[in-house]
């Protein structure tokens, strides 16, 4: 009941902000709804007047939400200020769009998903886990790194316009959806192979998996337990890409003209269109709450017993070398990386040659230049500190509110709530409290971006505390604090940086996103999303000016995964082994706890039968 109440209350608190919006925007409300009716008709003090009162405005905002939040306890959404029809049967058929489209697009996912995890299963079906390193987990960044317009707007030049094999736009056929499927399910199923791609070494390395080798269970039915092992901590991320890709798809649904619920919203926040914008996040916020709830029950499902009754094994990652070659190949492309935005640093970012528009690379002109003539090398390097450096700071900022948040007992109403809401609604009410800028954009991601990490947190912080000795530890006096300190966190981190990390190029993309609809940094600023957006109509004349940015975000994912790697492969024995079982007989008794109950542990994997 505590956690039913805290999903209501956060919903509630979201509608009511969103209906704030007309009153929290620095611009007349009256006079967007005139703009979007009449276009070019004279703004009359009469006519606004006559709108505010069609409308209510003049009623304030109390009177507005009492009156939007009665009928919707009815089933009645009102009626929409732009057009005057009911909103009701617009939103349920762009619901209806937008759930298939997901549907489509999760498919893909798990495909995607699958092909990434397939060498790490076969390798621990074989024991042969040892030596292996993070290459599979590169190939899942760069594709996780891959902005979604941008693959949508390769597949549709490719498939749509020069094979004709797909319909380039519209809705209402089999061939219409694969092209924004892919778009969108390549880069989110590369996310969840990533995340499982981490996980399931650490599954492999238990005493249950040891034990069935050497017991001779075939490799294929450990590869299954091990999979149902490594699954519950990433199960939240499922949720969350079933909501992002429900409502966040506004770029995938532009681009090839489809009448999503994303697209809904987005419109109707830009034209003021306060009840189908209520409507389109009240039912986002509905289904960001029934996808959390299923997803907890799916993965207690899965867990069985062993995590209600405190038996459960944390999953401890081991100590997989790195190996020379992904050194070597972290510090060339870091190299290759500084070396492009040092040689950008010392242009002219902001230049125009109109005679060299989309040209193409030369001396000269390296990358080539972009519509208006300008070189694109400089506009990547003096977009790189914008782009990077903010989307790094937003990154540890959301990294540390999720962390703490998922901590929180009772906090998953919130996160639920905070996922379901979309980047750019975000954006366009810490606009209407600050103000556009480079800075209310930053505020606007971290609102959001915060929530996929909280849930992470809060799945690894639930299978940690269901250990066996974390019961001995406290059973032996150990305060709650050292608990944490010394037990749970050390486990349950270690992953959710690595998630933080693949983050980093899509919040520089959300941050381009804001920046573009003008509630960022405005124009003629270098940033990377700008440069994609302002070059996505000449992508097939000039490919050079679209996939400079779009090789920039791929490469810094690519080499914060690297690092990464290495980092861990690097890392001392001394701590894996103190969590592994190395305990000396001066070790406090509440810290040797945790690995005493590690190396006692049954060999058996959960939910398997013996």
């Amino acid at each position: 009941m505590r956690a039913l109440a805290g999903r209501a209350a956060a919903l509630l608190a979201v509608v009511l902000l969103v209906g704030l919006l007309p009153w929290l925007t620095r611009n007349d409300p009256a006079l967007t709804i005139l703009h979007a009716r009449y276009a070019d008709r004279p703004a009359t003090p009469e006519t606004l007047a006559a709108i505010r009162a069609e409308t209510g405005l003049d009623g304030g905002p109390v009177h507005v939400l009492g009156s939007w939040l009665g009928g919707a306890l009815r089933g009645d959404f009102g009626t929409s200020w732009v057009s005057g029809m009911p909103v009701g049967p617009d939103v349920t058929a762009a619901l209806g769009v937008s759930l298939t489209l997901m549907g489509c697009s999760l498919l893909v996912a798990v495909v995607v998903a699958g092909l990434l995890c397939l060498p790490v299963l076969r390798l621990g079906a074989r024991r042969r886990l040892t030596g292996r390193g993070a290459r599979a987990g590169v190939v899942g960044a760069a594709l996780a790194a891959l902005p979604e317009f941008l693959l949508a707007a390769l597949l549709a030049i490719f498939f749509a316009v020069q094979l004709r094999w797909f319909p380039a736009v519209g809705w209402g056929t089999f061939g219409a959806v694969v092209l924004p499927a892919a778009a969108m399910g390549v880069p989110a199923g590369a996310l969840l192979g990533r995340l499982l791609d981490d996980a399931l070494p650490a599954a492999f390395a238990e005493p249950w998996a040891k034990a069935a080798a050497a017991g001779g269970i075939p490799g294929r039915r450990v590869a299954r337990h091990a999979l149902r092992r490594a699954v519950p901590g990433v199960l939240p991320q499922f949720g969350f890409v079933v909501v992002g890709l429900t409502g966040g798809a506004v770029a995938v649904e532009t681009l090839f003209a489809i009448p999503g619920l994303g697209g809904a919203a987005l419109g109707a926040a830009l034209a003021q269109d306060l009840p189908v914008l209520q409507a389109s996040v009240l039912v986002l916020l509905v289904l960001g709450a029934l996808a959390g709830l299923a997803v907890r029950g799916l993965g207690r499902a899965l867990v069985g017993p062993a995590l209600r009754d405190g038996v459960l094994p944390p999953l401890v990652r081991p100590r997989l070398t790195s190996g020379r070659g992904l050194r070597w190949a972290a510090v060339l492309l870091t190299v290759v990386f500084v070396g492009v935005v040092v040689a950008g640093l010392l242009r002219d970012p902001y230049g125009i040659d109109a005679a060299a528009r989309l040209g193409g690379p030369s001396v000269a002109h390296p990358l080539g230049t972009d519509s208006l003539g300008r070189d694109t090398l400089a506009r990547l390097g003096h977009g790189a500190g914008r782009t990077v450096l903010t989307a790094v700071a937003v990154s540890a900022l959301t990294l540390v509110v999720g962390v703490l948040v998922g901590l929180l007992p009772g906090a998953a109403g919130l996160t639920e709530t905070a996922n379901a809401l979309p980047a750019i609604v975000a954006g366009l009410l810490v606009a209407g409290v600050v103000g556009p800028g480079a800075g209310a954009a930053a505020l606007a991601v971290a609102v959001v971006a915060w929530a996929p990490l909280a849930a992470h947190t809060r799945a690894l912080y639930e299978q940690e505390r269901a250990a066996p000795h974390v019961a001995v530890a406290l059973s032996m006096g150990a305060g709650r604090r050292r608990i944490l300190r010394r037990h749970v966190l050390p486990g349950a981190l270690p992953p959710v940086l690595h998630h933080a990390v693949l983050r980093i190029p899509a919040i520089a993309l959300h941050l381009a996103s804001l920046g573009f609809l003008g509630l960022g940094a405005g124009p003629p600023a270098p940033e990377w999303g700008r440069m994609l957006s302002e070059n996505m109509p000449y992508a097939e004349r000039a490919p050079w000016s679209v996939l400079a940015p779009a090789g920039a975000l791929v490469l810094c994912g690519v080499i914060a995964v690297l690092w990464a790697a290495v980092g861990a492969g690097a890392r001392g024995r001394g701590r894996r082994a103190a969590r592994r079982g190395a305990v000396t007989p001066s070790t406090p008794v509440d810290r040797v706890a945790g690995p005493a109950a590690r190396v006692a542990e049954a060999p058996v994997a959960v939910g398997a039968r013996t």
